[in-house]
C-alpha cells in the first residue's frame, strides 16, 4: 500500500493536466499512488487518463461537484496521507518531501501545507495577489482562530493523515467552493496544522477559477459564517478570552457582509450588531451596517 494517496481532481482542463501530471512524477518522495477523478469532463481529459499507465481512474457517471468527487476519492484510497492536486494547479519537486518529513516529526500535527505562488494560464508567475488575497503563511501549531479570518489552506497545497478524515468525517459535499475551508476549519479544531515555508504549491490564475464565480462563494459564505458561530462560542479556555471576542466579531461581521450581498440586509443588519456589541471599536463595521441601507448595487461597490 502506497504511503501517500494523491487525489488528482479533473474536470475539463487537459490544457493544463499534463504538466500538472508531470509535476507529480517529478517528485522526490516517491511512495505515492496518483487516483485521477474525473467529474464529468468533455475536453479530452478522460481520454488522456486512460493512457496514463501510473494513474489509476475514477469516471464519475454523473457531476457531482467538488467536494463529492473528493469523497469518492477519500472512499476508494487507503493511504496513511492523502494529497489533493487541482489538475490546473503545479507541484514543485519537493512538495512531498518536505510535507511528510513535517508529518513525521510532529505527531500532533494532522495538516501541512506549504507556501507558494500564483501563475497565470501560461504558467507564468504573477506578482501581487490576483485573486484579492495572498498565498497563505503562517507558523505551525494551533491556527483555529486564524482560519476565521481567512482559509489559511490552499487545497492544492494541502497533505493530510487519512485519520482525520476517518475520524471527523469527509468534505461537505453541500458547499460550491468553501467546503475545503470547512474540512481545513475541523480538522484545526482537533489537530494542531503545519507549515512548510517554501513556494512548493503554484496555483494556477485563470477564468474557470471556482473562486471568480462570487455569487455561489457569497451563499457558501454565509453558511460557513453561521456555522462557525456556534462553534467559536463553545471553546472555552483553548484561546485567551479577547482573541475569541475579537474572532466572534469578526465571523459576525463577515456573516453580516455576506448576508446582505445574498439580498438579505436585515439579516446582514443584525449580524454586524452582534459584532458590534462583541467589538464596539470597529469603525468599518459601523459603516457597513449604515451601508445596509442603501441600494444593493451601491453596497457592493463600497466594499
Amino acid at each position: 500500500m502506497p504511503r501517500v494517496s494523491i487525489l488528482l481532481t479533473c474536470y475539463n482542463h487537459i490544457a493544463y493536466l499534463p504538466a500538472c501530471v508531470e509535476g507529480i512524477r517529478r517528485q522526490t518522495f516517491r511512495d505515492f499512488e496518483i487516483v485521477a477523478i474525473d467529474d464529468g469532463s468533455k475536453d479530452g481529459t478522460r481520454e488522456w487518463l486512460s493512457e496514463q499507465p501510473d494513474i489509476r481512474c475514477i469516471f464519475n457517471a454523473e457531476n457531482l461537484g467538488t467536494y463529492e468527487t473528493l469523497n469518492v476519492g477519500l472512499r476508494s484510497t487507503s493511504g496513511e496521507l492523502v494529497a489533493v492536486l487541482n489538475d490546473d494547479d503545479l507541484w514543485e519537486p519537493q512538495k512531498l518531501e518536505k510535507q511528510v518529513q513535517l508529518l513525521d516529526a510532529n505527531p500532533r500535527v494532522g495538516l501541512v501545507h506549504t507556501g507558494g505562488t500564483f501563475i497565470d494560464g501560461e504558467g507564468r508567475l504573477m506578482e501581487g495577489n490576483p485573486l484579492g488575497f495572498a498565498f497563505p503563511r503562517f507558523k505551525t501549531g494551533d491556527i483555529l482562530l486564524g482560519l476565521v479570518y481567512e482559509n489559511k489552506v490552499i487545497a492544492s497545497a494541502a497533505l493530510a493523515r487519512r485519520e482525520c478524515f476517518s475520524k471527523l468525517g469527509g468534505f461537505n459535499r453541500e458547499y460550491f467552493g468553501s467546503g475545503d475551508w470547512e474540512m481545513w476549519f475541523r480538522i484545526a479544531e482537533q489537530y494542531e496544522v503545519g507549515f512548510v515555508d517554501e513556494p512548493l504549491t503554484r496555483y494556477r490564475v485563470h477564468g474557470a477559477n471556482a473562486s471568480h464565480k462570487l455569487e455561489r462563494i457569497w451563499r457558501d459564505d454565509e453558511k460557513l459564517r453561521e456555522w462557525i458561530a456556534p462553534r467559536l462560542e463553545a471553546l472555552g479556555d483553548r484561546f485567551a478570552s479577547s482573541d475569541v471576542r475579537q474572532a466572534r466579531a469578526f465571523n459576525q461581521a463577515a456573516l453580516g457582509t455576506v448576508s446582505t450581498l445574498n439580498g438579505k440586509p436585515g439579516q446582514g443588519r443584525q449580524s454586524y450588531a452582534k459584532s458590534i456589541a462583541l467589538n464596539p471599536l470597529r469603525w468599518k463595521t459601523y459603516a457597513r451596517f449604515a451601508a445596509t441601507f442603501l441600494p444593493e448595487k451601491v453596497f457592493r461597490k463600497l466594499l
